[in-house]
């Protein structure tokens, strides 16, 4: 619906590529006033001129969601610019090093859950106090496959399973308060995360595809859609489920 979003002011974090900018794209498609959150300037500002040059209305920020004080600036610059903020899509997240556990650095693990999972904790912080200022609304985290079901690589797993924890515990307690909050689990995109493994090894190409009983990767529009039904109204009894799009791989 090209009206779905009409007046929403929306925050997506890792806007600037994969799984993020087709959110972002699909939000400000929708209607809806479009933060573009990221730490690349060059990603976050192409994925504003995308949606500028279909019409739509967006703002680059630059955030690192493991910097509190980052994080706060993000949530402020929104209300001072679009006056408050009603979606709020936190995407941001890195793969780290795939090895195994015990040949894992301090220095990988501590990385992988500042960013995918203490970066979650911290946009919420800041967040839920706006949305609940104006009534209500709706938070989708980005979680993974690797949420619900282990993979080989410890800090992502373990990330990721956090996520979908942390959305639940937030989404209790704030259901009262007019805000849903859920998670979207993906199975294996194409985006760059996914590009760097397959330029590693081309033969895992192949190997992803028969995993899947569609036989392919999901598109980041694919997971978009997911990102947008879970925030619309058309979700509204929906509220701390961790949502699979994973093409049917976990049955």
């Amino acid at each position: 619906m090209a009206d779905q979003f009409k007046g929403k002011t929306v925050i997506v974090t890792g806007a600037g590529s994969g799984i993020g900018r087709a959110a972002a794209k699909r939000f400000a498609s929708g209607g809806a006033n479009v933060v573009v959150a990221d730490l690349d300037p060059e990603g976050g500002r192409k994925t504003v001129t995308q949606i500028e040059t279909t019409g739509g209305e967006a703002t680059f920020v630059d955030v690192d969601v493991t910097d509190e004080s980052s994080v706060e600036r993000m949530v402020e610059r929104t209300r001072e610019t679009y006056g408050g903020l009603d979606i709020a899509h936190n995407n941001a997240g890195i793969e780290g090093e795939n090895a195994p556990l015990t040949e894992q650095t301090m220095e990988n693990w501590t990385q992988v859950l500042a960013i995918n999972l203490t970066g979650i904790w911290l946009a919420m912080k800041y967040e839920l106090p706006e949305l609940v200022a104006g009534d209500g609304g709706a938070v989708v985290n980005t979680s993974s496959i690797a949420g619900l079901a282990a993979d080989g690589n410890a800090p992502y797993t373990a990330s990721k399973h956090g996520v979908v924890g942390l959305t639940k515990a937030a989404a209790v307690r704030y259901a009262e308060k007019g805000v849903r909050i859920n998670a979207v689990c993906p199975g294996v995109v194409k985006t760059p995360m996914v590009e760097r493994t397959i330029e590693e090894n081309p033969d895992a190409v192949e190997a992803i595809t028969n995993e899947q009983p569609l036989r392919r990767m999901a598109e980041p529009d694919e997971i978009a859609a997911s990102v947008a039904w879970l925030a619309s109204d058309d979700a509204s009894f929906v509220n701390g489920h961790a949502l699979p799009v994973e093409g049917g791989k976990l049955a």
